[in-house]
């Protein structure tokens, strides 16, 4: 069985835990040789080889105890974004080259060994960081100090970003799963480009503790993995209200992976979303998408129709501000957020200066990349006195007016479907000339994070070059299970997701 064990998901692994077909050791052992072996695809920043072998040891001894957690010994990873205290955390910058976090981000801690005074966690085999994004700030995971990811399905591609590495390597086949970050896109995008199986929850749904913060309003963690069913068991995981985050949702504990499995009311097998409704923005399909991507998300709603959904049409008017309101609201953020690293405390400090002020500008300029110092200075600039109230004030009214005009939405349908991003992945150092280029790819993922609304990406076929493209799902607030109830279904009825790069 041992060949195949990197075709398996988290649930199939589960299984395979669960029946004793195959150790956890065995697994760890399997898929660190893979990640071995394809080191030029740039997924991993770290690995974590002894340490992720002693805690398969430990998950292979829970488990001979009778201890049945679904993740107990499934391999993942976590995006470079998480602090975590076994191995440094950079966020993909210079900046924080070598850090080492005192604590574990709660999203790790829950996923791994639990959070102290929580109780243990799910188990799961930390292998080490993944690439992504200089402190999540990117579209195509170019923007890495330690160098770009790439594309499992073609070398020359990006994979998405700021999550890449995370997409990358559950593309490869290198882990079933990993942890990944979205503030305008950055799960949703490159799992698209992957042709993975991404969610993005509700805003406040996992906790922000330990993850370091680019927009905080912003910023959430989720899953990206094989299918929906194998993000719905991290999710369940990985989620929860944590008093350590003051944007904590305050609700009682999910089980996403039963919301996902619970029947419709008057569905059947043959029609498992009989009475769904799903809302087609006109915005979402304008003329300038590309018309292989426009095939496959139509395909893919095709096929949602047959198993029962309506589709009913719906009216974003305000998608295309979504893209100055994102790029004056996050940089402005940004700027706050990362005011903290000035080479005092921790971070990279500069070998030369004069004095506090010239170690300042030194440690900043030697320690960011040039899209970081990009957003700090629109950031900066938008919240400076006479632009305040020109630029920041009005981007939050219009935040307020996108989120309305999706909630006048759901009035009329359940679910919201479109593309995920306007085309196949680009090559590599294609939009390097045009930062705006990047930005606007992000067309179709921004409203749904400015609402805080949970949103996916489901694999639904091939586009131009052989390229993954992904149907976007969006959902009402803290409706995750409904959106991974209709991804399932879909993957239950087609093949999309089982789809593997060539010679992985």
């Amino acid at each position: 069985m041992t060949g195949a064990l990197h075709d398996l998901g988290v649930s199939g692994l589960a299984g395979a835990l669960a029946a004793k077909r195959v150790s956890s050791l065995e697994v760890t052992q399997h898929l660190l040789a893979r990640i071995g072996a394809q080191q030029a695809l740039g997924a991993f920043l770290q690995v974590d080889a002894d340490g992720a072998t002693a805690a398969a040891r430990a998950a292979d001894a829970r488990r001979a105890a009778g201890d049945a957690a679904p993740l107990l010994g499934v391999p993942i990873a976590h995006k470079d974004i998480f602090v975590t205290t076994a191995l440094p955390t950079t966020a993909g910058s210079k900046m924080l080259a070598g850090y080492q976090s005192p604590f574990d981000a709660t999203v790790v801690a829950r996923l791994g060994a639990g959070v102290p005074g929580e109780g243990p966690g799910a188990g799961a085999i930390s292998l080490g960081k993944l690439n992504c994004d200089e402190f999540a700030m990117g579209s195509g995971n170019e923007n890495s100090a330690f160098g770009a990811a790439h594309n499992p399905w073609d070398a020359s591609r990006v994979p998405g970003g700021s999550s890449g590495g995370s997409a990358a390597a559950v593309a490869a086949r290198l882990l079933p799963a990993a942890t990944g970050t979205d503030t305008g896109g950055s799960i949703r995008q490159p799992a698209s480009f992957t042709g993975t199986t991404g969610i993005k929850p509700t805003y406040g749904v996992c906790s922000r503790y330990g993850m370091i913060a680019f927009a905080s309003s912003l910023d959430q963690a989720g899953p990206i993995a094989r299918s929906a069913e194998d993000c719905a068991l991290l999710l369940s995981a990985m989620s929860g209200f944590d008093a350590r985050d003051a944007t904590s949702a305050q609700r009682p504990a999910q089980d996403f992976h039963a919301q996902m499995l619970a029947p419709r009311e008057g569905a059947s097998a043959a029609k498992p979303l009989a009475g769904l409704r799903i809302g087609l923005p006109k915005e979402f399909f304008p003329a300038g998408l590309a018309a292989d991507v426009h095939a496959a998300v139509r395909r893919a709603l095709a096929e949602l129709e047959s198993l029962g959904a309506s589709l009913v049409d719906v009216s974003l008017p305000r998608t295309q501000l979504s893209i100055p309101v994102y790029y004056i609201i996050a940089p402005a953020e940004a700027s706050s957020n990362l005011s903290r690293f000035d080479g005092v405390k921790f971070g990279h400090r500069a070998a030369h200066y004069t004095d506090l002020l010239d170690m300042y500008k030194k440690s900043r300029a030697e320690g960011f990349g040039p899209e970081v110092k990009r957003r700090i200075m629109i950031g900066t600039y938008v919240l400076s006195h006479g632009y305040y109230d020109a630029y920041y004030l009005q981007a939050l009214k219009l935040r307020r007016m996108i989120a309305d005009d999706f909630q006048a939405c759901f009035t009329r349908c359940d679910l919201i479907a479109g593309p995920v991003a306007p085309s196949v992945a680009w090559k590599i150092g294609e939009q390097g000339a045009d930062p705006l280029q990047a930005y606007l790819a992000d067309i179709f993922t921004l409203p749904a994070s400015l609402a805080g609304l949970p949103g996916m990406s489901v694999p639904a076929g091939l586009g131009s070059h052989g390229m993954p493209v992904g149907l976007q799902l969006i959902g009402n607030y803290f409706a995750e299970g409904q959106l991974l109830h209709a991804a399932h279904a879909l993957q239950q009825a087609t093949d999309w997701h089982q789809q593997a790069p060539a010679g992985i």
